[in-house]
């Protein structure tokens, strides 16, 4: 019989509702087949940590005596967007602090950005506040100049225009001999190492690939913290290639997500600096997933086995907008620490981490479990595969 959110949170309340994250399941469903796990179990939790690039924090730092309306700030000398309100300012985790080399030509240099900023943040730290404004009769001040603390402030939005993305590239270096430096960390001449970056069988929209169960207005853990799904992330690309279990073997689909960031911790908030490439923001998210139907057990016990992901060269075809054509390979094979391409035997590693991402499913599991964290019905429906929305490249229409 058909569950709803509802009965699930009446449960959740009771202290009588059956959480298990989305390694448990797997075993769960070979031991007892799908129907039994559907009318057994009423949350699965899933969980991913790793560098999500498109994030950053929307502060509002309270009105300065006499007032100023900002038109340029910089946090720890990391330039922030003051195009809004008066004293409210965007810092994107990938923007670099003004004297650090973007896209670096000195191989293992690091930088510091605005994901570094938002983790001392967090973390409780004091940052370098400096902001300037044209002056105005109601804002007359033109310059501030202050130490800022994440306490202090009225309002700390982590804003991620694009998190957990179901599924991504198996980055490879086959076209160039010498090492290239990317967002998928540093990819050695001849293919001579593979990366990769999902948690595979944990992730969230991987545990959900058609997008029944997550949606516009879910509760999700975010860095620490509760967050919840605002619209469909960036780049949601639904009508990539599918298997017949459901889920996409190449980038498909994201979410936009947001939270307080007075309520997160450092743990799963970290700034990463990703050698000649520049910076990012590595982001703890875990989304329960109710088990409505026997439906939602289905796609939610996928194992590494079931799943796969696209190799891409990101020497030639990458840069230049190519598909490519070097094979998929399953989770399994690349957790094993090594795949084979093209007949030859390439080494592995893992930008997300497993291990968090099991951790996070494990603290979401417990939350639901002691009852302080009920699940959300999703108010709308991000686009579905069948709507055969793509990501479109930008259509350049030259200027004379």
């Amino acid at each position: 019989m058909a569950k709803t959110i509802q009965e699930i949170n009446e449960r959740i309340r009771r202290g009588q509702a059956v959480v298990v994250d989305a390694e448990e399941i797997i075993d769960i469903v070979a031991e007892k087949g799908t129907k039994k796990a559907a009318r057994e179990v009423d949350v699965v939790t899933t969980g991913t940590f790793g560098p999500m690039c498109s994030s950053g924090a929307l502060i509002s730092t309270g009105h300065t005596k006499p007032r100023a309306k900002f038109s340029r700030a910089w946090l720890n000398n990391v330039p922030a967007y003051a195009g809004l309100a008066a004293v409210d300012v965007y810092l994107g985790a990938t923007e670099l602090r003004e004297g650090d080399p973007a896209n670096s030509v000195f191989p293992g240099k690091f930088e510091y950005g605005g994901a570094h900023v938002i983790e001392e943040l967090v973390s409780g730290k004091s940052v370098e506040f400096r902001a300037e404004g044209h002056g105005t009769d109601c804002y007359p001040r033109k310059q501030v100049r202050s130490w800022l603390r994440l306490k202090d402030v009225n309002q700390a939005v982590l804003t991620n225009p694009r998190n957990a993305y179901q599924n991504y590239n198996v980055a490879v270096n086959r076209g160039s001999k010498r090492v290239i430096y990317t967002y998928m960390g540093v990819l050695q001449p001849n293919m001579a190492n593979a990366n990769y970056c999902s948690a595979g069988q944990l992730s969230p929209l991987l545990n959900d690939p058609l997008y029944r169960m997550i949606g516009i207005g879910t509760r999700i853990f975010l860095g620490g913290g509760i967050g919840y799904v605002w619209w469909e992330g960036t780049q949601h690309a639904p009508s990539a290639p599918r298997r017949p279990n459901g889920t996409p073997s190449a980038p498909a689909g994201t979410l936009a997500v947001c939270g307080d960031l007075k309520g997160m911790d450092a743990r799963w908030i970290k700034g990463a600096s990703l050698a000649g490439y520049g910076v990012s923001l590595g982001v703890g998210v875990g989304i329960p997933i109710p088990v409505l139907d026997e439906e939602t057990v289905k796609y939610a016990s996928v194992t590494d086995s079931d799943l796969v992901a696209s190799v891409v060269d990101y020497s030639t075809d990458y840069p230049n907008c190519v598909s490519g054509n070097l094979g998929t390979v399953t989770y399994k094979e690349l957790k094993s620490g090594k795949i084979t391409v093209k007949g030859q035997e390439v080494p592995t590693a893992g930008l997300s981490s497993y291990a968090r991402a099991k951790e996070i499913a494990g603290i979401l599991k417990n939350w639901i479990r002691k009852g302080d964290f009920l699940l959300t019905e999703a108010v709308a429906r991000i686009p579905q595969p069948e709507s055969r929305q793509k990501c479109k490249p930008f259509v350049e229409r030259p200027i004379s």
